[in-house]
Order: C-alpha cells, then sequence, then structure tokens
C-alpha cells in the first residue's frame, strides 16, 4: 500500500469513528434532556438556606413556587435579583420563592446574601438536585403550580414582566 492510499485509509477510518460516535451520542443522550421534568411533579430537593435553616420544596406544597438556580459568580443571575427579590416581596404568603445555589463557594454565596437580602430561603441544595433538573448554568428558573407540577422553565436573566407571564401559568395572578 503506497503512503497516500495509506493516508485515505487512515481519514476513513477516523470519519468512520466519528460518525458512529456521533451516532451514538444522539441515542444514548449523557442526561436526561432538561425539559424531562416539565409536566412532572418536581423533583423534592432542601435547599441548606445560608441563615443556618433548611427549606423543602415538598414542604411548600399547596401554593405555586418560584424554584430559581443562581450563582454568585453569574452575571445575568446579578440581573434578575431586583425583579426575584420585588416578585417575593408582593407575593409574599401567595408563592413561595426558593432560591438554589450554583457551584458557589460558602463564602462568595453569603456575600450575594448579604448585599441583596433574598427574602426567601437561599443556599446550596447539593449537585445532584442540579442535575434532577437538567440545570448546567445559572441562571435557570422553574415555576411550578400548587401540586408541585412543573409548569414552566426558563433559561437566562428574569425581569418582572417574564415572572408575571409565567406566574400566570401556573394560577399565581
Amino acid at each position: 500500500m503506497t503512503g497516500g492510499r495509506l493516508a485515505w485509509a487512515a481519514a476513513a477510518v477516523g470519519a468512520a469513528v466519528l460518525v458512529t460516535a456521533l451516532a451514538w451520542g444522539l441515542v444514548h443522550p449523557a442526561s436526561k434532556p432538561p425539559d424531562a421534568v416539565l409536566g412532572k411533579v418536581a423533583p423534592n430537593l432542601v435547599v441548606q438556606s445560608i441563615g443556618g435553616t433548611s427549606a423543602s420544596l415538598e414542604a411548600l406544597r399547596g401554593r405555586p413556587v418560584v424554584l430559581n438556580f443562581w450563582a454568585s459568580w453569574c452575571a445575568p443571575c446579578r440581573q434578575e435579583e431586583v425583579p426575584l427579590k420585588a416578585a417575593a416581596q408582593r407575593l409574599e404568603g401567595r408563592v413561595a420563592f426558593l432560591g438554589v445555589d450554583f457551584r458557589d463557594s460558602p463564602d462568595a454565596a453569603r456575600a450575594t446574601q448579604e448585599r441583596v437580602q433574598y427574602p426567601y430561603p437561599v443556599g446550596p441544595a447539593g449537585e445532584a438536585a442540579a442535575a434532577r433538573y437538567g440545570v448546567t448554568a445559572p441562571p435557570e428558573t422553574f415555576f411550578l403550580d400548587a401540586g408541585g407540577v412543573v409548569v414552566a422553565r426558563f433559561v437566562g436573566p428574569l425581569d418582572a414582566g417574564l415572572i408575571d407571564r409565567y406566574l400566570q401559568l401556573v394560577g399565581a395572578t
């Protein structure tokens, strides 16, 4: 076999391996798609609040819930701090808010909470919580109805108008 033919054969084998790997990845995804929780009862999680208490998603059943995955190092998360805080204050007692700190250092998360003063529990819930929801990068927010069913998911920073629109979907406004 000549050098040219050997190079072409190697390239063909490489291309076949690449196509096979791509096909395998499409048929066997590494994890559930993020929208796998939509329309289902939300997987329970427990937030270890920065204030020292814990808050369970299951304990919030009976009213709509805004479940927000955030991080102190996330610039888009800073954009939604004021609208989330304002909505939580305005809807206190009618809608529950829960903030899940995503891949953050305890000191940075604590500093963010001291600066923002969210009026709802915020803190880590463990790496498994984000994986169960398909969260790969914050901010991601899930809107649950009073029965605990995930009605909607929003990726990116929320503003006041978006929060209100999504809360309409869960019957909160």
